[in-house]
């Protein structure tokens, strides 16, 4: 029987888990993290980890200001981008903010920012939407983005 292998010996191991480990998010076009659509903190934290460079730490910045300005906020990742939002009817409930990364910058999109006091800096070609660009060595005023968190939270959230 010399030269026969078993067919048990033949396969490959399974780790441990019983599960493969997680793959390394690809990123898209400017370095935004791909991660499919999926609801809670868990894919949300699966982006900010994937984000590159010093953008990770302005996503753990900005979720960690979220979480804390907004203690029952929901959380989502849709289209490439983490969501926030507060509890509503179906669903999506009612979102309100959303950060993607671009190559030279982080965009912040208020979904009602035309209703902010003061009005956020970036205007859009939505009607009601307004933008908060972070560069990479900006001087971030907390104060301010966790008033316009608290707004935000407050109004008619997007549905999505």
């Amino acid at each position: 029987m010399a030269g026969k292998t078993s067919k048990t010996s033949a396969k490959v191991a399974k780790p441990a888990t019983g599960k493969r480990p997680a793959a390394k998010p690809t990123l898209l076009a400017g370095g935004n993290p791909q991660i499919a659509k999926a609801y809670g903190d868990v894919p949300v934290q699966a982006y900010i980890a994937a984000m590159p460079g010093w953008k990770r730490d302005i996503g753990r910045f900005l979720d960690a200001l979220i979480a804390r300005t907004v203690p029952d906020v929901r959380k989502a990742v849709k289209w490439n981008s983490p969501f926030y939002g507060v509890e509503g009817p179906g669903e999506d409930g009612g979102w309100f903010l959303s950060f993607h990364c671009f190559t030279k910058y982080i965009k912040v999109t208020f979904f009602r920012g035309t209703s902010l006091r003061p009005l956020p800096p970036g205007a859009s070609k939505h009607k009601e939407v307004r933008y908060l660009d972070i560069h990479e060595h900006d001087k971030l005023d907390e104060a301010q983005l966790a008033a316009w968190v608290r707004q935000a939270s407050r109004l008619p959230g997007e549905r999505m």
